[in-house]
């Protein structure tokens, strides 16, 4: 609060409580191409994995309607950038976590 600097100091190192519009739900990606479904879940997979909450929007009843990928608001700029060290890392990261956790 503005009244109790101490108090802010105190809290710049904590999470922060996500609140009101933050929590909107925001299309991070979309698409309709035929491989659509699948990525949808590649990326819901890495994003709630790295603790982002997310939600599929589409239907494979479907599919020509696309689907979309949503996170809240407060959430869209740490989603891009976990997705974007992803991309980077490529498959073979895939293959050497998965293999890690299997041991």
């Amino acid at each position: 609060m503005a009244q109790d600097p101490e108090r802010e100091e105190e809290q710049q190192g904590e999470d922060v409580l996500l609140t009101s519009h933050a929590l909107d739900m925001v299309t991070l990606w979309n698409s309709s191409t035929v491989n659509a479904e699948m990525e949808a879940d590649m990326i819901r997979g890495v994003l709630e994995s790295n603790g982002i909450p997310v939600m599929v929007v589409g239907a494979s009843q479907y599919p020509i309607l696309g689907f979309e990928v949503r996170v809240p608001r407060g959430k869209v700029k740490e989603a891009e950038e976990v997705i974007e060290q992803a991309e980077a890392a490529g498959p073979d990261a895939a293959t050497e976590a998965e293999a890690e956790s299997e041991k």
